[in-house]
């Protein structure tokens, strides 16, 4: 088959190409499907809740713990309708205990007894799956019916960021590979898919990834330098310790904190980078003749004029997360000197400022080789 554009058959290749990557992403084993189970099948599939029993669960002002009986209806996977018994383990965690009430859905996990039916199940949450697949779906959408094909790569590119997380990086990082390097070269993979995806097989794509890694390569040294010279402990960061007590001592957590810095900070970068680059090839398009020199002053100006407001963006993405961390601070009236010398609190202090500073180095990269990339037409 032969195609008029040749941009579209670019197009095709590279959506192939990434498709197929997807797929063969998918078949990968993890390593660790059947790591701490029995070997009992597990089943994992909604149910209703048709009665509630509270008499084990002590309340202590907000908090519960205990034991909530429940009385289940399976509605989907082999035994679907059984009605089986549930317990709901309180352990007076906010954050992690849900209390059901009558015709609530929530995710059930059993064995089966010996004779094949059903045993006693355990609660692992209200039922929120087919919500999120919802929620994803109706993104995806509306993504495609604003920016057509383009919304659809973007689609692509992120579930190849999802699975190359899931199936490469976070396996290798268990496994006790250096979580530098291989993060390093999953944000390469990920640099490249979204570049060349979203700006195609052009100088453009090009440009965009080289500039993007470029900045990100800094970001990678700037957090491997200031993390040890701020003394951040990769314990850090939430589930470190339960992994270190669950068998996986062996674990590097500080560079594994590392390598989440500039992990974090590459979809910023990349953004900054095509932004850049689609401007600069709009410019080139324009005025053919521009010369280099000037070709990469208005790359750097279209940089300043975004890095304002992705650094605020990145300060504003980071902080979200820790609004309770901070009103507890004030409300105890701890000095700045105090909050912001706890490793914690210095930990997000690191991230976002190496995050930023890698958006700051991606405007000149980007620029610099966009116009020696473009200078031809």
């Amino acid at each position: 088959m032969k195609f008029k554009n040749p941009s579209t058959q670019k197009d095709l290749i590279i959506i192939l190409f990434f498709t197929l990557l997807c797929l063969i992403l998918t078949q990968i084993k993890t390593g660790f499907e059947y790591n701490g189970k029995t070997e009992r099948e597990i089943y994992r599939h909604r149910g209703v809740v048709l009665a509630t029993d509270n008499a084990d669960i002590e309340v202590f002002g907000v908090v519960h713990t205990g034991f909530q009986h429940l009385e289940v209806r399976l509605l989907g996977g082999p035994h679907n309708g059984q009605i089986i018994e549930v317990q709901n383990q309180l352990f007076g965690v906010l954050e992690r205990d849900e209390v059901y009430a009558d015709g609530d859905e929530l995710l059930v996990q059993y064995f089966l007894n010996p004779d094949q039916t059903p045993g006693l199940g355990t609660a692992r949450g209200h039922y929120r799956i087919h919500l999120e697949i919802t929620l994803i779906s109706l993104f995806a959408l509306a993504l495609i019916a604003v920016a057509g094909l383009t919304g659809f790569k973007a689609i692509l590119s992120f579930a190849f960021a999802t699975l190359m997380i899931w199936k490469i990086m976070l396996p290798m990082f268990l496994k006790g590979f250096d979580p530098i390097w291989v993060a390093l070269g999953v944000v390469a993979g990920l640099t490249a898919s979204i570049s060349f995806l979203v700006g195609g097989l052009t100088r453009k794509g090009f440009v965009t990834f080289a500039g993007a890694f470029l900045g990100l390569a800094l970001t990678a040294g700037l957090a491997v330098v200031f993390g040890r010279l701020f003394h951040i402990h990769g314990a850090v960061r939430p589930y470190a310790e339960n992994l270190l007590h669950g068998g996986f001592a062996h674990l590097q957590l500080t560079p594994i904190f590392i390598a989440g810095i500039f992990l974090a900070a590459s979809g910023a970068v990349m953004d900054l980078a095509m932004d850049i680059a689609a401007s600069m090839e709009e410019v080139k398009r324009k005025h053919p003749e521009i010369h280099v020199i000037e070709h990469i002053r208005s790359g750097l100006r279209v940089g300043r004029s975004v890095i304002g407001t992705m650094t605020t963006t990145l300060l504003l993405a980071y902080s979200s997360s820790y609004i309770f961390m901070f009103m507890l601070f004030i409300s105890q009236d701890i000095p700045p000197i105090q909050i912001f010398n706890l490793n914690y609190v210095a930990a997000e202090v690191l991230n976002t400022m190496v995050g930023s500073f890698g958006l700051v180095t991606v405007a000149p990269f980007t620029a610099l080789i966009g116009g020696l990339v473009m200078r031809r037409n």
